[in-house]
């Protein structure tokens, strides 16, 4: 049984609770126990004092930061000895895809502090951070998901950040090949938009491939959401990859066509109604 903790939390947002009590006083408790039994020299309560303070009028996703700041100020100053020690603080992945509740939003600050301090040498004493921050991310993203913090690399880095998404495309958890989808979409939703491939989406385009008969649903989804996302700007593009997905489709992938076309279909967009009509869909 591992020793380590994370809150209690719901499977769903629930009315009277809103999301951002998930990063609180217990979520703090619980990171700051962690960090102490593989970390002796770990100031518990300064980081206590440091993560709650202010946090109760900030956002689900300024808290994050909030508590991230603080795990700046309260481990070791070099990038890649801080995150060495969060990656041995994470509980065993999930085995599950579907109904992992909320819970899982614990491990929100520690992507936030592999997002913020690790695309910049000067946190990791003038070393490159690159190799340690994707460490992190494919151990993070196995526990939580790394969908958001995969993004600042993006930005940041594109040709080298996609490179390692593509290496994961054959990775043997489902969650991993999903963050080589759900990463990298144009326009995911509570994460930061990435312009240039809402500019031209193609690059991505191989990654789509490869997983568009993916044996999780959980990644297929991901794979539709991906080229939905797509159709928004750029239809021409997207209806051209479903039209050729068509031919010997089975029944999974027609799901995927549907489900990818489904925002324009209900705008009325004729090419669109077709697709889903071919795909099986009314």
């Amino acid at each position: 049984m591992t020793p380590f903790k994370i809150p209690v939390a719901p499977r769903s947002i629930q009315k009277d609770s809103p999301i951002k009590f998930l990063l609180d006083s217990e979520a703090i408790d619980c990171l700051a126990h962690n960090i102490g039994l593989v970390h002796s020299g770990f100031d518990a309560q300064s980081f206590k004092e440091l993560a709650l303070t202010n946090i109760a009028p900030l956002s689900f996703m300024d808290r994050s930061a909030h508590i991230a700041a603080a795990l700046k100020a309260t481990l070791p100053a070099k990038f890649s000895d801080a995150t060495e020690i969060l990656i041995n603080t994470l509980t065993p992945p999930n085995v599950h895809t579907e109904r992992l509740g909320l819970s899982v939003f614990f491990y929100l600050p520690h992507t936030r502090f592999i997002a913020e301090y690790g695309r910049d040498a000067q946190h990791n004493g003038g070393e490159d951070p690159f190799e340690v921050a994707m460490r992190a991310q494919y151990e993070l993203t196995r526990r939580f998901t790394a969908e958001f913090s995969i993004r600042p690399f993006l930005m940041h880095d594109f040709e080298r950040t996609l490179n390692q998404l593509t290496l994961w495309l054959n990775d043997p958890d489902p969650h991993v090949r999903r963050l080589c989808t759900e990463g990298c979409r144009p326009r995911l939703p509570w994460g930061a938009r990435i312009p240039q491939l809402i500019a031209d989406p193609r690059p991505t385009l191989p990654i789509l491939e490869a997983l568009k008969n993916d044996p999780s649903l959980y990644v297929r989804r991901s794979v539709a959401n991906h080229l939905g996302d797509i159709a928004k700007d750029h239809p021409a593009l997207a209806f051209e990859l479903c039209e050729r997905w068509l031919t010997n489709a089975d029944k999974e992938l027609k799901w995927v066509i549907r489900h990818a076309v489904r925002h324009p279909a209900k705008q009325g967009n004729a090419t669109a109604m077709a697709l889903r009509k071919a795909a099986g869909g009314k």
